[in-house]
């Protein structure tokens, strides 16, 4: 466990995801600098680029002046763990150089409030698992048979789909509601137009910080050297499209038409002291997905809707403790045929549910289907996503003192084109 006595010599405010127990990686530009891989503290990024030009991280600022954060991960954990211990030790040393250096603030260290965050990585490839066992039984409850809500193989494997990277957009980014086919349940025939049903996902991602050849396989027991961190991550969903379409291929244009990540990944090491125990899997799992120890993390998850012009309404707060399939099992079964993964490949949760319906991790699931409205602050209620709505994900970790947050993933919808 973290020293919790730790502090910095930066003022950091009490509830401030970026804590001297975080120190997430991250691209930012603004005025100056076209892009830079960077750093938070409190209410700073922190320029690791200019960093590295005054030595005091041992990098070569070439790697962060990259658009993302690629070539900066895959120098690998030896090195990227090394320039975060650094910061630690830079933002924690009253004698730290960085401390005496008055231009450091506006050069080192910037406002957040002063920058654009940017894309973290660049992905490759993105997959989507299925992987609370609430939301999976939900959603089977609505759609199939409520006593047999969950399909057969879904307790014997992490299911998942492979997704579209390129419709992945870093926070604050805005979107047109998908078009695409529709079949009312009156209709003889599918209909064309905007999707009518809209959905946010409540979800994490992780990043892969280590590539395989293919043929190779990560196993469980070593599967977290090839986690580089966390981000949050909202992988939209259009019901009315996807109902019509996902049979017998899957998800596609209800899926592909947007993604929003968080701009910070936070490592895994930072991680580390909210790991907590995951459920009881029964049936027991096959071999290649058995794991030892506690895997799964406690990460509380707050989504927040705000319609244009008004107030924010938290309309849920779920945890990543509530996953079935942890991480460590998701990517020892991609894996176990062979696939080969990149870094800055991204690998989503899957929407994140509790057991109780306020932690549901989907407007389907809060408003069940529709036939629950939420009412909102200014009177107005809402079945699924209207436009002009921003959704907004914060998420944290808290225990013994020791406090990081991941920031915020917003995305706001404007009406089809």
């Amino acid at each position: 466990m973290p020293d919790k006595n730790l502090k910095s010599w930066i003022e950091i405010s009490a509830d401030s995801d970026f804590t001297i127990h975080n120190i997430p990686f991250g691209i930012y530009n603004d005025a100056s600098v076209r892009h830079r891989a960077c750093s938070a503290i409190g209410d700073y990024v922190i320029d690791l680029y200019e960093l590295a030009a005054k030595g005091l991280i041992k990098v070569d600022k070439h790697v962060l002046e990259q658009e993302t954060l690629n070539d900066f991960i895959a120098l690998g954990k030896t090195i990227t763990n090394q320039v975060r211990n650094t910061l630690i030790q830079l933002l924690s040393d009253d004698n730290s150089p960085l401390k005496a250096d008055t231009a450091a603030f506006g050069t080192v260290f910037k406002k957040q409030s002063a920058v654009k965050m940017l894309m973290p990585v660049r992905v490759g490839d993105y997959t989507d698992f299925y992987s609370s066992i609430d939301h999976a039984t939900n959603i089977g409850a609505m759609i199939r048979d409520p006593k047999n809500a969950l399909m057969p193989n879904w307790k014997h494997l992490p299911v998942g789909y492979h997704g579209r990277a390129s419709s992945i957009c870093v926070s604050g980014h805005s979107f047109h509601r998908p078009k695409g086919q529709q079949k009312p349940a009156d209709a003889e025939l599918p209909v064309y137009g905007p999707c009518k049903l809209l959905d946010i996902e409540l979800e994490t991602a992780f990043v892969i910080g280590k590539s395989t050849e293919l043929g190779e396989s990560v196993s469980t027991a070593n599967a977290d050297d090839y986690i580089f961190g966390m981000v949050l991550f909202n992988d939209w969903s259009a019901r009315d499209i996807q109902t019509w379409e996902y049979v017998p291929l899957g998800p596609f244009l209800a899926k592909n038409f947007a993604s929003t990540i968080s701009p910070w990944i936070v490592t895994l090491e930072a991680l580390e002291p909210f790991r907590t125990k995951g459920y009881v899997q029964d049936p027991k799992v096959l071999p290649y997905l058995e794991y030892s120890g506690d895997k799964n993390l406690d990460i509380k998850l707050d989504v927040f809707l705000k319609p244009k012009g008004g107030e924010e309404n938290k309309i849920c707060s779920s945890n990543y403790k509530y996953m079935y399939w942890t991480m460590e099992q998701q990517l020892a079964h991609h894996t176990v045929n062979g696939c080969n993964i990149n870094v800055g490949d991204l690998m989503g949760s899957g929407t994140i549910s509790g057991p109780d319906p306020s932690e549901y991790g989907s407007m389907m699931e809060l408003t069940w289907r529709g036939t629950k409205p939420i009412t909102l602050k200014d009177g107005t209620q809402r079945k699924f996503v209207n436009d002009h709505d921003t959704l907004i994900f914060r998420g944290h970790c808290e225990k013994d003192g020791i406090r990081l947050g991941f920031g915020e993933c917003s995305a706001t919808v404007l009406p089809a084109t």
